[in-house]
């Protein structure tokens, strides 16, 4: 019998996605909340054989690992897992195979577009002044003409340079490393962070987290930015001072923000972006649809079936199989 955990499938979506029933002599367990400590999660996993993750949810650091005796494959969605201790799996003999990211990068250039179409154009607030009876409360910003600052040019980052366009937008970016011939290759003009922040409209931020970006938006780059303006951030909250954010919200420094992402997931139901009208939230769904999902399930019980074979698929820690 190969036991078999799902963990984080907030939606309970995991078994009508992928045909989990082609695993022979398995027993599966569904976690749809995640665990409130790494001693919760040392208990409720202990007794594993297989740990299938839904993206960065939940962290695998090597002290979680060690608690897990029976571990012998860790399958990840996407082609990565931020947070695993990929080098403690691989001392420990521990198979981490992964899957495509389906078409996760389209759908989060969506979200993207999504939040700040929401937030220019007061969505959130006047559905709710709806519900309340009311009529047009106030007014929206239109996009067209507007100019859209990109923090980062990456796979996402440069669709949405490029799509600037469609919507009548100017765009132009910024990153430690950009040059201008790269932003031009997505329709964008390269300039300096101040500039960028002083003179978009929109900011919108597609950096891969690390040293050098973690609070790359602070207290200055609020400071810089026009009332007006919005910031989106659908890559990862701690690119974002958080504190800083929420003074300029609170303070009107800056008219709007859309979020898909934030500094603790999921966000604490007391959390002061809870309270405040305007913030456009989402919780951490710029991935989350039907198709990508069916991908990451699919795949991942193929992932399982050819290990069980004894000939695992598309491992990440191809150092393990040496052992």
């Amino acid at each position: 019998m190969t036991r078999i955990a799902i963990t984080d499938d907030y939606q309970n979506v995991a078994l009508s996605l992928g045909d989990w029933n082609s695993i022979a002599d398995a027993e599966i367990s569904v976690f749809d909340k995640p665990f409130v400590s790494e001693d919760e999660a040392a208990t409720a996993l202990a007794p594993f054989d297989v740990l299938c993750t839904m993206r960065e949810r939940m962290a695998l650091p090597e002290s979680l690992l060690a608690r897990l005796p029976n571990l012998r494959l860790i399958c990840v969605t996407g082609g990565h897992h931020r947070l695993l201790d990929q080098a403690a799996a691989t001392k420990r003999g521990v198979v981490v195979s992964h899957t495509s990211s389906g078409n996760s990068v389209a759908t989060t250039v969506e979200m993207c577009f999504a939040l700040m179409l929401a937030a220019a154009r007061n969505l959130v607030r006047e559905d709710r002044a709806m519900r309340a009876g009311l009529w047009q409360t106030e007014l929206g910003m239109g996009l067209a003409g507007r100019t859209l600052g990109v923090v980062g040019l990456g796979r996402i980052g440069g669709r949405i340079a490029a799509l600037a366009s469609a919507f009548g937008m100017k765009a132009q970016a910024w990153s430690q490393n950009m040059t201008a011939e790269a932003a031009a290759q997505h329709g964008a003009t390269l300039v300096d962070k101040e500039t960028l922040f002083r003179t978009s409209d929109v900011v919108s931020l597609h950096l891969v987290l690390g040293e050098r970006s973690r609070g790359v938006v602070s207290a200055r780059e609020f400071g810089w930015m026009q009332p007006h303006a919005i910031l989106i951030n659908t890559s990862r909250g701690p690119l974002v001072n958080e504190a800083a954010m929420i003074d300029a919200l609170r303070s009107k420094k800056i008219s709007a923000v859309g979020l898909d992402v934030y500094d603790i997931e999921p966000l604490p139901p007391t959390h002061p972006l809870r309270s405040l009208d305007n913030v456009v939230l989402s919780p951490h769904q710029g991935f989350v649809t039907r198709e990508v999902y069916a991908t990451y399930h699919s795949e991942t019980v193929e992932n399982i079936r050819a290990f069980l074979s004894g000939a695992p698929l598309r491992v990440l820690n191809v150092d393990v199989l040496k052992k």
